[in-house]
């Protein structure tokens, strides 16, 4: 057993157990591995919080793991441990931790131990299966149950219903990732409850079969607990605990978590989530009510199916009316309801419409209150979407989401608990300082560590800025000498590429190009899920994939199918984005320089991303092509190329694609 002494310092303990681990699953001690292993246990011994940027390659899921184990199971508690990605997760859960608590029993006084835990949407309720509302939740009438589903039994939503109801009784975990094949969202609401919906463990005649109460009960007496950034967000802003008790978290893939937290605090309203909330109420409340109710929602759905999209600097007094007698309804029609009926399928029901209306009070008082202060001093922004097309009542939502997350991050996360947080690209121009802003750790106490990583960049890929290209238009899509350049690459390159794309409308015209000028295959994203794109780009090296954000970010295909990086402009958030154009006006407004502050480093983040994807592991080779001028020649150009790695650097078009054609020769 590997004990530390009483004068050891955390950071050699762990250091022991690292080395025990990386032997035991047959790797290699990398330094910058042993370096953030030693200062994350550091972080958790000092409570002094804690961001590293560690590069691919370096080993950072055991960097974090063994001293959040060893913490663990020293303090007697669970470390959290939160990511973006459902792929993240699964590693860590399916191969990372189980190979360490087999690499570290008997080094530790016991097994170390790890749970998965999600939202209870994710889990089937049994109550709702089998007590009485599964299959009407998004349905328009209000016949009896029972009758309701043998008339939808021949539609997909009603067989998805019926098998779901079926899997129940076979499932051990209730866990819809588990399920396979998948059903569609709009199939799993119908036997699925959010927190704010569930009955309680205490009311429900299915209490102690609940799956989602059993994963929280396992989760409870475990050393690690994986969860992602949007339970994360919710256990903070929550007055109820969803996560187990703890005081330390480790937060992975860092660079998403103001936005996942943003996504989660964001309160919106539309035509579809107002109609569902009307019929849950209708049959629980006087006709009279019910109508006042319907009458509202049919005023604003229709207002926001008129309105023009984009941000609301102003309420105009029309549409505040409207919504101040949707509000009104609304808490007329839930202090209507009684909420605690002995009978489990009546309390299931008003749960889940007063939990509707509370939603809709809620987001409609966010909106009004909004507008109080001046636009300097607002602490929301309102905008209106109208999403698959430029009108229609479906489409049409009315949102509203906090300018910044860093004050609730700051008071509801860091001031309770020890927080690493970690990703292979955290700083933006060069530092930490963008990052720690946007989480609101800028006035905490917080250290920042660049453990760099095991490639050698300068040797093994060339940064090629297209410097003679003309800057991008505002069409969205490439010029005719943009895509001779692009065709020139891809053809010294023999395939093998990734374009990284601006716009779906850039991608897909791209894609159309080469198609007609290239021999070799060309994919485009939304052809087929991204997943099987991927598969099939690394299946066959002269193959090139292009796409938009999620490949920007998702893709990790090493070796030779992958060897130019083409990045068509600067990704720039879009000129009408209402949320990132209100925080750059925010910062203006107080001094600073917003268009620095927002765009930039929101377009430094992804260049570093996207830069990301042409180095998985040390005998990679290739180029990052910037197919925009500006890159090279605009003032902000240093601070980009500050957030990338410290690649060979070049605007000579001849040298680049000489050295494409050596590596195709090469492979």
């Amino acid at each position: 057993m590997v004990t530390p002494r009483a004068d050891q310092d955390p950071g050699e303990h762990v250091t022991d157990l690292l080395a025990a681990a990386v032997a035991a699953v047959g790797g290699a001690e990398r330094s910058g591995q042993v370096e953030m292993a030693r200062a994350v246990a550091q972080a958790f011994h000092t409570g002094r919080h804690l961001a590293v940027q560690a590069g691919t390659g370096t080993g950072k899921s055991l960097a974090y793991l063994v001293p959040a184990i060893a913490h663990a199971i020293a303090a007697d508690e669970p470390v959290v441990v939160s990511t973006a990605t459902i792929a993240l997760q699964r590693q860590l859960v399916d191969r990372d931790l189980p190979r360490l608590a087999d690499a570290l029993t008997g080094k530790l006084p016991r097994r170390p131990q790890f749970a998965l835990l999600k939202g209870r949407r994710n889990y089937l309720c049994l109550n709702k299966i089998h007590n009485g509302t599964a299959g009407t939740a998004d349905t328009p009438d209000d016949r009896p149950q029972e009758e309701l589903f043998d008339a939808v039994e021949a539609t997909a939503l009603g067989r998805d219903v019926q098998r779901l109801t079926r899997w129940s009784s076979d499932t051990e975990t209730g866990d819809r990732d588990e399920l396979r094949p998948g059903v569609p969202d709009r199939s799993w609401r119908q036997v699925s409850v959010s927190a704010r919906e569930c009955i309680g463990v205490t009311r429900c005649p299915y209490g102690t079969e609940c799956f989602a109460e059993k994963a929280r009960g396992k989760a409870a007496d475990v050393d690690v607990v994986v969860t992602n950034h949007a339970l994360l967000a919710i256990d903070a802003m929550s007055d109820a605990a969803v996560l187990p008790e703890h005081n330390a978290v480790v937060i992975d893939e860092a660079h998403e978590l103001a936005d996942r937290v943003t996504s989660v605090a964001t309160g919106e309203l539309s035509a579809t989530s107002l109609g569902i909330a009307h019929r849950r109420v209708a049959r629980l409340v006087e006709g009279e009510l019910a109508d006042r109710l319907g009458t509202a929602v049919a005023t604003v759905s229709s207002a926001i199916h008129d309105g023009t999209p984009g941000r609301i600097d102003r309420l105009d007094d029309e549409l505040a009316t409207y919504l101040t007698a949707l509000r009104d309804a609304a808490d007329r029609a839930r202090s209507a309801i009684d909420t605690a009926p002995a009978d489990p399928k009546a309390a299931a029901a008003r749960t889940e419409a007063v939990t509707a209306l509370s939603d809709v009070s809620d987001t409609v008082n966010r909106i009004l209150g909004s507008f109080v202060a001046a636009i300097p001093d607002r602490i929301d922004v309102v905008w209106l979407d109208h999403e698959g097309g430029n009108s229609g009542s479906a489409s049409a939502i009315l949102r509203v989401a906090p300018l910044s997350v860093a004050a609730l991050l700051r008071t509801r996360l860091f001031q309770h608990a020890t927080t690493v947080l970690t990703s292979a690209t955290l700083t933006v121009g060069g530092n930490f300082d963008a990052m720690a802003q946007a989480w609101g750790l800028a006035d905490t106490s917080w250290q920042g560590l660049d453990v760099g990583s095991p490639f050698e960049h300068a040797k093994a890929a060339i940064l090629y800025v297209a410097a003679h290209l003309r800057p991008p238009g505002r069409d969205g899509t490439g010029s005719a000498e943009q895509l001779e350049e692009i065709q020139g690459l891809i053809t010294a390159a023999g395939g093998r590429t990734l374009g990284l794309f601006s716009s779906m409308r850039a991608a897909k015209a791209a894609a159309e190009a080469m198609r007609e000028g290239l021999d070799t295959p060309v994919l485009c994203q939304g052809e087929d899920t991204t997943s099987a794109l991927v598969e099939r780009f690394a299946d066959d090296p002269q193959t090139s994939l292009f796409g938009t954000l999620s490949l920007w970010q998702g893709v990790d295909v090493p070796g030779p199918s992958l060897s130019l990086v083409l990045i068509d402009r600067i990704p720039f958030p879009r000129p009408d984005d209402p949320l990132l154009t209100a925080r750059q006006r925010a910062v203006t407004a107080h001094g600073g320089n917003g268009f620095m502050a927002v765009a930039a480093s929101h377009a430094a983040l992804l260049l570093a991303q996207g830069a990301g994807r042409l180095l998985r592991r040390t005998d990679d080779r290739g180029v990052v092509a910037v197919l925009d001028s500006r890159m090279a020649t605009a003032r902000y150009s240093g601070y980009l190329r500050a957030s990338l790695p410290p690649f060979w650097a070049t605007t000579d078009p001849a040298r680049v694609r000489g050295a494409l054609e050596r590596l195709r020769a090469g492979t």
